[in-house]
């Protein structure tokens, strides 16, 4: 088990990041970070834009390492839901996560790379879509129900790529 801290959630209705990126993004709130996130099983962040779209039912939730986030950006540029510091989670493609913030458990299957795209380079800055290959964080499905919370919490591995699963 690992020590880890959640520094950033983001939940967000609307599809910001849409067409091309030199038109820039679409109106929307100016923060869309919270406290806390409810987690379901299989359909994602209750309120988040992907939340229960069957097209992205395996990409519902990305999670991104602090450590790979160029600095002055933030979840609101990546377009990231959960921000971790504290544990290499590209390294966990294949794998069954565990993140618990104290009130138990959420699993997260780990499905594959959240690639970066040339949106990047416009909410963060010129090369960032380059500098991010590879670290742009993950994309997973939930496997049940629970909350994410701001603050300390504890990562595990329940599974990894070669094992028959949870």
């Amino acid at each position: 088990m690992t020590e880890v801290e959640v520094l950033q959630l983001l939940v967000s209705p609307a599809h910001r990041l849409a067409g091309r990126p030199s038109d820039g993004p679409s109106p929307g709130p100016s923060d869309e970070r919270v406290p806390q996130v409810e987690v379901r099983r299989g359909l994602g962040l209750v309120g988040d834009r992907y939340y229960a779209r069957p097209a992205h039912r395996n990409a519902a939730v990305t999670l991104m390492a602090w450590e790979n986030l160029p600095a002055d950006a933030d979840l609101r540029h990546t377009r990231r839901n959960i921000l971790l510091r504290g544990v290499d989670i590209d390294s966990c493609v294949g794998s069954t996560i565990a993140l618990d913030c104290g009130t138990g458990p959420v699993l997260f299957a780990v499905n594959r790379p959240a690639r970066p795209c040339a949106w990047m380079d416009v909410t963060i800055g010129p090369g960032a879509q380059r500098a991010l290959r590879g670290r742009g964080g993950v994309r997973c499905t939930p496997l049940n129900d629970g909350m994410i919370t701001l603050g300390p919490a504890t990562f595990r591995v329940v599974a990894g790529p070669d094992d028959a699963g949870p």
